[in-house]
């Protein structure tokens, strides 16, 4: 049923089209197909409707009582239909509607959050709707736009994937648990340690180490987890223990001594900060202009990555 009222409505336009140019073959020339093809849709609908509705020559057209009541019709549905295409062109080409964005806790409160008021500044019509996980989302069932992850967390081909900048990670502690527990001096000290772990990704606390005879990896252990490196962030300012994090979120920190590198020769440089969107064909336009304003935020050098 559907099927046949989708090929009512084409003959109906059709066959105003038709007359609107005076005949059949400038209508075939207009949409690009043949007379004979333009004629068959147009007796399917006669047949349909069980009238005439054209009077055909060899070159011209004329309407009957019942076509040129039809065609008044026809006609009005037409307008409705290019109203509808202009409506939609133009929300293609403008910035409007609402951006869904997913991001990892941490980064989006010390990196996200203090660039969106300038990027909802330049787009009055938009609305953003973000939400603060470390989780894994479903991009369909949850209507997500843009993701902002870990290159780690990455497992989906089908997915666009934009760097935007090194994730590179130093171990570090307070002063305050350093001057108590003392300070590791090389890789095996920190098992006697109380390492802080995220629970949300076990890899994670795999701590990596590039030594002379080789590569090390230490599963990490302690007395404390959280499911957010922004938790373990802040117990380590606490002084709770020794934590691997981001630069993102420590570089300032390190820089005023609020913490102080662990193992300073050691830094895990193995991850990025991507931004991930589907694969979609024809991108809205609040999607590009997001990702562009992250990339032109984050490039070429990141923000927290300047000073160094």
């Amino acid at each position: 049923m559907i099927r046949e009222h989708s090929d009512i409505a084409g003959q109906m336009l059709l066959f105003a089209h038709a007359v609107e140019q005076g005949s059949l073959s400038a209508a075939a020339r207009d949409l690009d197909l043949s007379p004979s093809a333009v004629s068959k849709q147009i007796r399917r609908l006669e047949d349909h409707l069980g009238v005439r509705l054209l009077n055909r020559s060899t070159r011209r057209i004329s309407m009957t009582d019942e076509g040129r009541a039809f065609y008044d019709r026809c006609s009005r549905v037409a307008s409705e239909v290019a109203e509808a295409e202009s409506m939609v062109s133009a929300m293609g080409t403008r910035v409007q509607g609402t951006l869904r964005v997913v991001a990892t806790v941490a980064f989006a409160k010390a990196q996200l959050l203090p660039l969106i008021p300038e990027f909802m500044k330049s787009y009055p019509d938009l609305k953003m709707e973000l939400e603060l996980t470390d989780r894994t989302v479903d991009f369909v069932e949850e209507n997500v736009d843009v993701a902002i992850r870990f290159s780690e967390q990455l497992n989906d081909p089908g997915m666009v994937v934009r760097s935007l900048g090194p994730n590179r990670r130093v171990i570090c502690a307070a002063p305050s648990y350093l001057s108590l527990n003392g300070v590791p001096s090389c890789p095996e000290d920190l098992l006697a340690h109380n390492c802080l772990r995220v629970s949300t990704v076990q890899s994670w606390n795999d701590w990596e180490f590039d030594c002379g005879d080789g590569r090390r990896v230490l599963h990490v252990g302690g007395r404390f987890e959280a499911n957010s490196a922004d938790a373990i962030y802040h117990a380590t300012l606490a002084g709770l223990g020794i934590a691997r994090l981001s630069t993102y979120l420590v570089a300032r920190d390190l820089a005023e001594g609020r913490l102080v590198r662990v193992l300073p020769e050691y830094t895990h440089e193995k991850s990025e900060l991507v931004a991930i969107y589907p694969q979609r064909r024809n991108l809205t336009p609040r999607v590009r202009v997001f990702v562009d304003f992250l990339l032109a935020a984050m490039k070429p050098v990141a923000p927290w990555e300047r000073d160094k």
